[in-house]
């Protein structure tokens, strides 16, 4: 992942969406200068902290979910009056108006949220009646046995793509027309459901991402420099830590796969593949909002774009 020049248009801090962040810039800049003051190696310790900590806080809401989930699966009472998972429902609905009350959640954050809420939804409650998976546990907030928390489940991808676009500066080059990549979610979703009443056709939909996100590199700003890799690749990187994530959700038995029904096992490492292509769905949700910019770089003192992103 080599580092690229700063593009000419100085953007403001991503930080600025987020006002309860902002008194922490100058302590930042002042660990930056100590850091450009001594050497190389205190510059990279310097810039893995910082993609560190922007990638925790990308990750807000769904940190905040996971540890609901296993607080409530290890201290909340079995014989509580509440069902657990009206709490989660409860506690995730009361995080998000908190964040958008508090504008650590940008109204942008919050549509995706919504969007991506109705589509995990809808999702759940098929694959639910088709016994892919149960919710063992009792609920009042739930439709056709599906608990209303799952959805918020389903919105923390999307949130966490949407933060880190904006604190990140993702640029790309050769990324594919929005008509096609809304093509290839929708052709996706359909398997979600079709493929237990047809043929599966995961695999041609693996040969279409990689045809169309192939050539896609996308570009992130760690501190005052671009940074490349392929976009294939943090999809990949992302379905990876949603698996760890679902490990960690069977685990407290909040949701239980047929083979975990007598006692826990890891979740198959084929299940990367759904969450892959699931990625693909929310990156593309998120795109309706945060259009694919290009990447434009400074070349002999002029400013050239590098292969239009095309959104």
């Amino acid at each position: 992942m080599a580092p690229r020049r700063h593009p000419p248009q100085h953007q403001a801090s991503a930080v600025y969406n987020w006002p309860l962040l902002t008194p922490l810039l100058a302590t930042d800049a002042a660990i930056a200068a100590w850091a450009g003051r001594n050497g190389p190696l205190a510059v990279f310790a310097y810039e893995f902290v910082r993609f560190g900590v922007k990638q925790a806080w990308a990750c807000l809401f769904g940190a905040i979910m996971l540890a609901l989930i296993l607080l409530t699966a290890f201290f909340y009472p079995a014989d509580a009056a509440l069902p657990r998972y009206d709490v989660l429902t409860l506690a995730a609905l009361a995080v998000q108006i908190a964040l958008i009350a508090s504008r650590m959640e940008t109204l942008d954050e919050a549509k995706v949220i919504l969007i991506y809420h109705m589509v995990g939804t809808v999702m759940e409650i098929f694959k639910t009646a088709k016994g892919s998976w149960i919710y063992p546990e009792a609920a009042y907030l739930r439709i056709a046995g599906v608990p209303l928390f799952t959805g918020f489940m389903y919105a923390c991808v999307g949130s966490y793509i949407a933060r880190a676009w904006r604190l990140f500066d993702f640029r790309f080059t050769a990324h594919p027309p929005l008509w096609a990549t809304c093509t290839l979610a929708a052709a996706i979703y359909i398997n979600f459901f079709a493929h237990h009443y047809t043929a599966d056709i995961r695999l041609a939909l693996f040969a279409a991402t990689a045809l169309l996100f192939g050539r896609c590199w996308i570009y992130f700003k760690i501190h005052r420099h671009y940074r490349c890799m392929p976009l294939i690749l943090g999809f990949f990187l992302v379905a990876l830590f949603i698996w760890f994530a679902e490990n960690l959700g069977t685990f407290t038995r909040t949701w239980v796969y047929p083979s975990q029904s007598v006692q826990w096992n890891m979740v198959a490492p084929a299940k990367l593949g759904s969450w892959f292509l699931l990625m693909i769905i929310s990156y593309v949700l998120v795109t309706l909002i945060n259009r694919p910019e290009p990447v434009r770089i400074e070349a002999a003192g002029s400013q050239r774009a590098l292969p239009d992103a095309e959104g």
